[in-house]
C-alpha cells in the first residue's frame, strides 16, 4: 500500500509546487507582488538549468566558476531585472515555448524521421507508412502549437493589460498545453487501429530514452 501512494504524493507534491509557482509568478509579472520575489522567482528557472548544464559536465572547476560567474552575474543585473519583472516573464515564457518549438521542428528537415516518429520507433520498432505520416503530422502540430503560444504572448504582452497577459502565460500556459495532448490523443485514438496507438506514459519513456540515446552517440562521436 506504502509503495502505490507514494508517487500519489509525489505526483501532488510536484502539482502543488507548480501550482503555487504559478500563482506567484502570475502576480510578480503582473505587478502585483514585490518586485524582488518577482525577480527571483522569474531568474530560478535560468539558475536551475545552468546549474544542472555545469552539474553535467562533471569537473569541479567549471562548477565552481561557473556557479560563481552565475551569481556574480545575477547580482550585477539584479536592479535592472528587478525594475523589468514583467519582460523577464516574457523572455523565459517565449523562450521556453521557442526552445520546443525547435526541438520538433528541427526534425522536420533534414530527410530523417520527425521527433514524434522516432519516439514511435523506440515504442513499436517498425512502423507503419500510416503510422509515420501520423507521427510527422503531429510533429507539426506541436511544432504550431508551441509557435502559436510564443506569438500569442508576444501579442498579449505589447498589446494587452499587464494581468491579462500575465493569465495567459503563467495560469492558462499550462492547461493548454494538457489540452494540447488531450486533442492529440483522441485525435490517436480515433485515426489509429489499436495495435498502433502509444499510451502518454509509453511516450515518456520512449522520450526518454531517445534523449539518451542521442546522448550517447554525441558523446561517441563528439566531431
Amino acid at each position: 500500500m506504502t509503495g502505490r501512494i507514494a508517487p500519489v504524493l509525489r505526483g501532488a507534491a510536484v502539482f502543488a509546487l507548480l501550482a503555487a509557482w504559478a500563482v506567484l509568478a502570475h502576480l510578480g509579472s503582473a505587478g502585483e507582488s514585490d518586485a524582488n520575489l518577482g525577480a527571483a522567482l522569474g531568474v530560478t528557472p535560468l539558475i536551475v538549468i545552468v546549474a544542472l548544464l555545469l552539474w553535467r559536465v562533471r569537473n569541479p572547476l567549471w562548477l565552481v566558476a561557473g556557479s560563481l560567474t552565475l551569481l556574480a552575474a545575477v547580482a550585477a543585473a539584479w536592479p535592472m531585472l528587478r525594475e523589468n519583472v514583467p519582460l523577464l516573464y516574457l523572455v523565459q515564457h517565449i523562450g521556453t515555448n521557442l526552445a520546443l518549438a525547435t526541438l520538433f521542428g528541427r526534425t522536420l528537415f533534414g530527410g530523417g524521421d520527425a521527433l514524434v516518429t522516432q519516439l514511435a520507433r523506440v515504442v513499436h520498432g517498425e512502423i507503419s507508412e500510416r503510422k509515420i505520416r501520423y507521427t510527422r503530422r503531429v510533429t507539426i502540430a506541436w511544432t504550431a502549437f508551441f509557435i502559436g503560444i510564443s506569438l500569442t504572448s508576444l501579442l498579449l504582452f505589447n498589446f494587452a493589460p499587464a494581468h491579462v497577459w500575465s493569465v495567459f502565460a503563467n495560469l492558462l500556459s499550462t492547461p493548454l498545453l494538457g489540452l494540447m495532448f488531450a486533442g492529440e490523443l483522441l485525435c490517436r485514438y480515433t485515426l489509429l487501429p489499436p495495435e498502433e496507438r502509444t499510451g502518454i506514459i509509453d511516450s515518456i519513456r520512449a522520450y526518454r530514452l531517445n534523449m539518451r540515446r542521442q546522448q550517447n552517440t554525441t558523446l561517441a562521436d563528439p566531431s
